[in-house]
């Protein structure tokens, strides 16, 4: 994802914790994977992760210098 530093730039932070960032999208940047605007984007730093979601989420994914990214849309 050629403009991942440029997109993380648009976005809210909302939680750092447990290898997990986690940035809200509050200027409706559509998802790389589906071209629909995601909600919330999920960085998963360490090696496992473990994620509890309070909702139900459409996910779309990929990855980005070595760590797993999560785009939440919800349904």
């Amino acid at each position: 994802m050629e403009d991942f530093d440029e997109m993380l730039s648009s976005l809210t932070v909302q939680e750092t914790a447990g290898g997990i960032r986690r940035y809200r999208n509050t200027v409706s940047i559509v998802c790389p994977a589906c071209g629909e605007p995601f909600d919330d984007l999920v960085v998963c730093e360490d090696e496992f992760n473990s994620l509890e979601l309070s909702m139900p989420l459409d996910l779309c994914t990929t990855t980005h210098d070595g760590q797993v990214v999560l785009f939440t849309h919800k349904p």
